[in-house]
Formats: C-alpha cells, structure tokens, sequence
C-alpha cells in the first residue's frame, strides 16, 4: 500500500510539473516570462535610483554641499561627454601602474 501512495504521489508530482513546464514554453508563457523580468528589471533600477540619490544627498551633506547645487548638474550629460571622447592610448598608458622589477619582469 505504502509503494502505491507513493508511486501515486510522483505521478502526479511528475503530471503538475510536466503540465506548467509545457505552459510556460507556449508563445504565450514566453510572453509573460518576458513581461515579468522586465517588470522585475524596472522595479530594480527603480530601487536603484531612490538608493543612488539618497547616498547623493547623504555624501552631499558630509561634505557640506548644498543639495539644490547637485540638481544643477546633468549627470547624464556629463557621463555623455565622457563616452563621446575615449581617452587616448598614450593617456591609457600614463594611467597604468608600472610593474615592479622582480627577476621575472624585464623592465629594459
């Protein structure tokens, strides 16, 4: 009796599984699969957002900044200006840390 319950029990343990597998990979399941990730996703950046500007206005404070002034400044513009002009290989290589001499690293 005890092998029947249990034999009963993983089919349809095995069915439930078997039955929401196949639903979720419907053109249907997808989409939904797609939405909630993306839901998860805005949800997440939006945390990051409050958090990113609470420890703005937190590090403002400490150094004694007026927290309208940070208003005033275009983060993203200033992050575009960044990327629209890569640093040159020259400026790359005065910004590396030279290695120091050991017995393994020829520095001639």
């Amino acid at each position: 009796m005890l092998w029947f319950v249990a034999g009963t029990t993983a089919g349809v343990y095995g069915t439930v599984k078997a039955r929401r597998l196949a639903t979720r990979l419907t053109p249907t399941g997808l989409a939904d699969q797609l939405a909630a990730v993306q839901l998860g996703a805005s949800a997440f950046l939006a945390e990051m957002r409050v958090g990113m500007a609470d420890r703005q206005l937190q590090i403002a404070e400490r150094l004694g900044i007026d927290p309208a002034d940070l208003r005033s400044v275009d983060v993203a513009a200033a992050a575009a200006d960044r990327l629209a002009a890569p640093p040159s290989p020259a400026a790359l290589d005065a910004a590396r840390p030279a290695l120091p001499a050991t017995p393994g690293n020829d520095t001639r």
